[in-house]
């Protein structure tokens, strides 16, 4: 690509910090380093037209964890290391309203629900045994004394079929993750952050004095640090961390007139979530029927797993009530091996720290996780 003077010189010199990536993590980076030092030169760069992985392809579900979600995670971790990243989603969802706005960011706090199929009577339980435990642990965090509660008696109202239980989460909400994106963006461009789409970087050279970054589009792009915010992609540039590719299917429906629910909901052990928009229903999931092959960074639907989901939703969401599919698209997250569910922000050489791994949890934590990358990059520059 041939730039004239006054584009190389507007955009593409002088920069002091090059951020890959303009999803949640990467704008919410570019955010902190202006608050901190408003003389930086910051350049986003994203490949797509629009954030190529998750950020703005979620179902917006504004979460922290459910409860049997909570008790399979203290099977693997200390409760210091469950109910600190509990911690840290709580306080970066309160940072990512903070920053945006309710409003903007079309944030509601309709609760949220866990699902429970009849032969799932032990797991209920289980969770139902726990709720006392649970509850005090959220207290500390949230200031609510029971955001998890019994709520069997929705069952009907919501008319479910095949499902005998429900735990309710007063404390989760939801948000339109396309008006997130679109309002960051615009923040951190009134700041004079530059926000780059289509230009994809390929690799990074490191030396003494800056960083080089190798583009598609043969541009000349140097830096004094640069963070990676790449997420489930990561591996391209920095093939050696432990992030591993994970997607995720989801459809919409059509308005239906007399839809019966608003919220966001869990089932199954979380591998499927739906959610009203309106009159909508949104519904995601099913990576556990073929996780080899959604261990991928290629977008796209299969089958298998589309048709799973509108089964479901005959048969369980909405029995009876007839809805047409409008819409189909997938994104990638970033997840950790071996069931690790701690993010990954570290410094990986002298002058690029990455900020990572959100687990699926990026409307949570996405925010607490740009902030953590940009203090890193604050220390090399």
């Amino acid at each position: 690509m041939q730039l004239s003077f006054w584009e190389r010189e507007t955009y593409f010199s002088n920069i002091d910090v090059l951020i890959i990536g303009s999803g949640i993590v990467g704008l919410n980076a570019a955010l902190h380093l202006k608050t901190k030092q408003p003389q930086l030169k910051i350049l986003v760069a994203e490949r797509g037209l629009l954030p190529t992985g998750a950020s703005s392809k979620n179902a917006g579900f504004a979460c922290f964890g459910s409860p049997s979600e909570l008790l399979d995670d203290l099977q693997h971790h200390s409760e210091e290391e469950v109910f600190g990243l509990v911690e840290r989603r709580w306080k970066g969802l309160k940072r990512l309203r903070h920053n945006l706005g309710d409003s903007a960011i079309d944030y509601h706090r309709w609760g949220g629900y866990e699902l429970f199929e009849p032969s799932q009577q032990q797991l209920f339980e289980a969770c139902q045994d726990q709720l006392p435990y649970l509850n005090k642990q959220l207290h500390g965090i949230i200031g609510e004394p029971q955001v998890f509660r019994a709520a069997d008696n929705k069952i009907n109202d919501f008319g479910f079929k095949g499902i005998n239980h429900l735990l309710l989460s007063t404390a989760e909400g939801q948000i339109d993750t396309g008006k997130m994106i679109l309002a960051l963006t615009q923040k951190v461009q009134s700041l004079g952050v530059l926000v780059l789409n289509g230009l994809e970087v390929l690799a990074l050279q490191e030396n003494d004095h800056d960083i080089n970054a190798v583009t598609a589009q043969h541009i000349d792009l140097k830096a004094k640090a640069a963070l990676v915010a790449t997420n489930g992609f990561a591996q391209k540039l920095l093939p050696t961390l432990h992030v591993q590719p994970a997607r995720a299917q989801v459809l919409i429906t059509k308005p239906i007139q007399d839809l019966k629910f608003q919220g966001t909901f869990h089932y199954d052990k979380g591998y499927y979530y739906f959610r009203n928009i309106g009159k909508r229903v949104l519904f995601g999931g099913g990576r556990n029927l073929a996780i080899e092959a959604e261990t991928t960074t290629e977008l796209g639907m299969t089958e298998l797993i589309q048709n799973k989901l509108e089964e479901l939703l005959r048969e369980v969401i909405l029995p009876g009530t007839a809805f047409e599919v409008d819409h189909r698209w997938s994104g990638i997250m970033g997840l950790g091996t071996n069931n690790s569910k701690t993010t990954l922000v570290q410094q990986v050489s002298k002058r690029v720290s990455c900020a990572l791994r959100l687990g699926g949890m990026g409307i949570a934590i996405g925010s607490l996780v740009g902030e953590e990358g940009a203090e890193l990059v604050l220390q090399q520059v």
